[in-house]
């Protein structure tokens, strides 16, 4: 919407929260609160987006540098209305309607955004705010209609009459403003009020008292627009949105033993016919293919897993990619930039990093492959090491299509085991080994005849 000007409020230190660190920043779902509102309101395509920020603003700035936001610092903080008259620099030039959103109401979804948006463009209102419907209203901000319906002011908790604490429809902290009229009403908010605060809601009574027309949209759902004010309230979202999520997928098609324990990320996609089991942990922006299944225990982020992988228990896989027909586990570590190619197994506490695995190639027990390229069918022994880093530099090591590495063996880097040659176990490989060769490095084994029966005759003597 090119006529649509964002301003999103962050700048609360969120004192329930007991916490160093600004209320915004508080992850739900692995982003920070005030992640999920600016992910939502980009789908609203705005002109332009500002944030107010206060309370260790430099640690908000920081956390959302990689966002095209205008920031506005609000110190100290004098309330919604203070803010906004703050900002009034970056909005009131602008055309069209300003959008003012909470930065700690993280499940407001793009579908709401719109219908108030749309709502408010129809109707031609000078204000329209989005409000709902709570069963106990205590601490919100009532919203006062006349005898026919139309909205007439909002009155905060410590400022309503016992008769307007009764009310049950609530003021969610979103409005749209049409620009013009809000920039004549701003700098006329007053902090004669319990909280000595500038409200921007008193902008509501300001505008209907100039006959300007002033509208609400209820949100059906009191969920989608709760704020956050502790960490109780933050692990009540979590799960919300989690439920939410794994409810989705089941009806896509994919197979959650048990939901209430399984943690997918919002932004992650699962393909049907996969089966999830319990303390299953999906991160990010983890893409899983179908047919999959993962057992428990395992933890997999900012990775791609494709069609028909097993992942067995207790695996991590970060920042990676997993070809189809491959299986990880259990307890296997795929710790970043790895890349397994098809039917690949990478089995019992074998770790990868900066790897990449050809097809059908086998790491089945215990052995670490570092800053490695291994080509395809090529076998890796149990307690195999890549020898990568000299404690300066990190250097790579290349093991070719059908090469066999013994168990037990160093590949001390950089070196290169070319295509068929096989390394015998327990060897120290610090040299070039040639296509279809055998390299042996170990040390001759020598045999001492009675040595342990003399060595007990001595010690008896002694």
């Amino acid at each position: 919407m090119s006529n649509l000007t964002l301003l999103i409020m962050a700048a609360g230190k969120g004192t329930r929260f007991k916490s160093s660190r600004p209320k915004v920043l508080h992850q739900l779902a692995g982003s920070p609160l005030v992640a999920h509102v600016l992910k939502v309101a980009q789908k609203l395509s705005p002109s332009s987006v500002g944030i107010v920020v206060g309370h260790e603003f430099e640690m908000v700035q920081a956390a959302l540098a990689d966002y095209p936001v205008h920031f506005i610092v609000q110190i100290p903080q004098l309330g919604t209305g203070h803010a906004v008259q703050l900002a009034k620099p970056f909005w009131e030039s602008r055309p069209g309607s300003l959008m003012v959103l909470s930065g700690d109401v993280p499940l407001i979804t793009a579908e709401t955004l719109n219908k108030l948006v749309n709502h408010h463009d129809e109707g031609q209102a000078s204000v329209t705010l989005l409000s709902t419907v709570l069963e106990d209203p205590t601490g919100y901000g009532r919203v006062v209609r006349n005898p026919i319906g139309e909205v007439e002011r909002i009155v905060e908790q410590k400022d309503a009459s016992p008769e307007e604490g009764k009310i049950r429809e609530i003021n969610t902290g979103i409005y749209c403003f049409q620009i013009p009229d809000l920039a004549v009403v701003v700098d006329r908010l007053s902090a004669s009020n319990a909280q000595r605060e500038y409200y921007l809601t008193d902008c509501v009574g300001l505008l209907r008292d100039q006959g300007r027309k002033v509208l609400a949209v209820i949100c059906d759902n009191p969920t989608e627009v709760s704020g956050v004010n502790s960490r109780v309230e933050l692990a009540q979202l979590e799960r919300t949105l989690r439920e939410r999520k794994n409810r989705q997928l089941m009806l896509d098609g994919v197979t959650l033993i048990d939901p209430t324990s399984t943690y997918i990320s919002p932004e992650a996609c699962v393909g049907p016919d996969t089966i999830i089991h319990p303390n299953v942990h999906i991160q990010g922006r983890t893409c899983i293919g179908k047919g999959c299944e993962i057992f428990p225990h395992a933890r997999i982020s900012q990775s791609v897993i494709e069609d028909d992988v097993v992942v067995l228990d207790s695996s991590v896989v970060a920042n990676s990619h997993v070809h189809s027909g491959s299986q990880i586990g259990p307890f296997a570590h795929l710790r970043t930039e790895v890349e397994i190619g098809k039917d690949v197994k990478i089995g019992n506490f074998v770790e990868l990093k900066k790897t990449s695995v050809g097809d059908g190639s086998r790491a089945s027990h215990l052995s670490y492959l570092g800053d490695a390229q291994i080509g395809k069918d090529v076998n890796i022994g149990a307690g195999t090491i890549t020898c990568n880093y000299d404690g300066v530099k990190k250097y790579p090591t290349i093991v070719e299509d059908r090469a066999f590495i013994g168990s037990d063996s160093q590949l001390v880097a950089p070196v290169i085991v070319h295509k068929g040659a096989y390394v015998a176990a327990g060897s120290t490989i610090t040299q070039e080994v040639p296509e279809d060769s055998l390299a042996i490095a170990r040390s001759q084994q020598v045999i001492k005849p009675e040595w342990v029966k003399k060595r007990k005759e001595q010690s008896e003597k002694g």
